[in-house]
């Protein structure tokens, strides 16, 4: 739920920036599971060496969590009211409102290069 929180909030996203965020490797399972379940989808690419996938939410997140639109996502004035935040944390956090649009560093996918796989064996023989 934390990397769900995490795309939802900074997306477009790349594994990386997750990771940089939460300050932990993210389990190989993880991001799976959430395009599995078909709460995340790859958005694009970071126009950055590598290119790394750029990730997002899908109609399925906004629908499962009752939200109409990632602009109906909780604020920080939300979460203080909740008392899920706590009101001297708050003063020094911002809280990012995620965008639909691509970034100036994205590049939207291509055809065919909206699959994210993770793990690749290179050592498998082809048989």
């Amino acid at each position: 739920m934390e990397t769900l929180a995490v795309i939802s909030y900074h997306q477009p996203v790349t594994r990386a920036e997750i990771e940089d965020i939460r300050g932990v490797s993210l389990s190989r399972g993880s991001m799976e599971l959430l395009l599995e379940i078909g709460w995340i989808k790859p958005r694009g690419r970071r126009r950055t060496p590598g290119r790394p996938l750029t990730f997002g939410t899908t109609d399925a997140f906004l629908s499962q969590f009752g939200l109409p639109s990632l602009d109906a996502l909780p604020g920080k004035d939300d979460l203080k009211g909740l008392g899920l935040l706590d009101p001297r944390a708050a003063t020094q956090l911002d809280i990012p409102r995620p965008s639909e649009d691509l970034d100036s560093d994205e590049e939207p996918l291509s055809e065919g290069d909206d699959a994210a796989s993770f793990f690749v064996d290179h050592m498998e023989k082809d048989e």
